[in-house]
């Protein structure tokens, strides 16, 4: 067994890991936010479709991220433990699944209009949402590999490398959007199609990137000399971590839009300030999501050294400093609520003091939501190094849907209590799941990598 570390050691390796993820998911997200306010510019209906067909894809999108996810923990672990070869047969066949997925995906994001039209969404709208999704549907070819790459590199600890590429393709995707969205720098104007056109190229190039820099940066692997032959045994390790990912990434994705169609029941007031909070809150959620990968690769190499000193000490100090940020949070949606939900409204806005109103309700539960969506998020990522992931699926199906859902509508709805009903449900939902999976963590985690 080797040594383990300090608290202290313990707290620099995490934040040396844990800071460039944390960067590269900030970078990741101000992708989304740039097609958002180009398209703005452009025209309502063009946000409108892609607001719907992006809803569309990023389903499709998570749940076959789960392959790309499983290749975390089960490369940690056989870093640590030196098996170089099994690094390299998992990574390929995250590939290779990422491949077939996107392959049987493609037929949906090519047929997507009727689909859309069957939701009730207006002809003209699911015209350009159509549009928008049949050139991103080939763009999820290399946004899974991309994914995968990412994962790979995060647990082999070459995180800065990952920040830099995101970086460079924030960057990227802001020209390429300017020229193909409005027709600028004699580049043809193409509206949705120039948005969906500038992520495909976006994520080729950063697939590019990752790729050529994981053939310099870590030869020994050899990651894809003989990339056709197939293996089997890894196949179906990846297959049985990754499906299971994929599904509880649905499952909590699936409970906010939920809640969001839930508050358009209320109102237009409602629905805008929920659409507020929830940016928020995802801002700082994506710092949780840092922490609870790093959790997962540091528990995936103590797991791969069977050092349970380390697993355990690592999993404390992990979710201390996630609770330090989650009370930073708590205090900041607390004290300075207007502020922030007013970055988002217009100073001349009519419906300005409503939303307010409404908004800053949301964020004083919003605070409750740090320690809960932090703690479910951070418990997800310590069992999955320890690669259990299909018991924390079913954990959280039944904490967000009809645990967190169905709370929801009765705090909402039966009891009256309106827009922070929901966010209560929620609260209850990710709540439980909190709980649930720090206890399986706890009583099979810790014994499984006793072994």
């Amino acid at each position: 067994m080797s040594q383990s570390l300090s608290f202290p050691a313990h707290a620099r390796a995490i934040l040396r890991l844990g800071l460039p993820l944390i960067g590269s998911h900030l970078a990741q997200m101000s992708l989304h936010v740039t097609d958002t306010l180009m398209l703005g510019w452009y025209d309502v209906e063009s946000l409108a479709a892609v607001s719907l067909g992006g809803s569309l894809y990023v389903i499709v999108f998570l749940v076959g991220s789960g392959f790309a996810w499983a290749v975390m923990p089960v490369v940690a672990t056989a870093a640590a433990s030196g098996q170089d070869r099994q690094v390299r047969r998992v990574t390929r066949m995250a590939m290779w699944l990422s491949l077939m997925f996107t392959a049987l995906a493609i037929p949906f994001f090519l047929g997507s209009e009727p689909v859309l039209k069957a939701m009730g969404q207006a002809p003209e709208i699911s015209a350009l949402a159509a549009d928008y999704l049949a050139i991103m549907g080939w763009g999820l070819f290399p946004a899974l590999q991309v994914m995968v790459l990412k994962s790979y590199l995060s647990a082999l600890e070459h995180t800065r490398a990952i920040l830099l590429v995101t970086v460079g393709a924030a960057v990227l995707n802001g020209f390429v959007n300017y020229a193909l969205i409005f027709g600028n720098w004699g580049a043809p104007e193409l509206g949705v199609r120039g948005a969906a056109l500038g992520s495909f190229i976006v994520a080729a190039a950063s697939f590019l990137a990752l790729a050529l820099y994981a053939v310099r940066a870590t030869p020994e692997h050899a990651l894809f000399n003989r990339f056709w032959r197939p293996d089997r045994d890894a196949l179906w390790r990846v297959f049985s971590l990754g499906w299971p990912i994929g599904l509880t990434s649905l499952a909590e994705a699936g409970l906010f839009s939920a809640a969001a169609i839930m508050m358009g029941w209320i109102g237009t007031i409602e629905l805008a300030a929920h659409g507020i909070a929830i940016q928020l809150a995802s801002l700082t959620f994506i710092v949780h999501v840092g922490f609870s990968q790093v959790a997962t690769i540091r528990t995936g190499q103590a797991f791969g050294r069977r050092n349970l000193t380390d697993l355990k000490h690592g999993a404390l100090v992990t979710g201390a400093l996630a609770g330090v940020f989650a009370l930073m949070t708590v205090v900041m949606f607390l004290t300075v609520p207007e502020f922030l939900i007013g970055l988002f409204l217009d100073p001349d806005d009519p419906d300005r003091a409503q939303v307010l109103s409404v908004g800053v309700g949301l964020l004083a539960i919003a605070a409750l939501f740090q320690i809960a969506d932090g703690g479910q998020v951070l418990a997800l990522g310590l069992l999955r190094g320890v690669q259990d992931t299909r018991v924390p699926m079913v954990i959280a199906a039944i904490a967000y849907w009809p645990l967190g859902l169905g709370a929801a509508y009765v705090f909402g709805f039966t009891l009256g209590m309106g827009a922070r009903g929901i966010w209560l449900g929620l609260v209850v939902g990710l709540g439980v799941a909190a709980v649930l999976m720090t206890l399986r963590f706890v009583k099979r985690g810790l014994r499984v990598a006793a072994g």
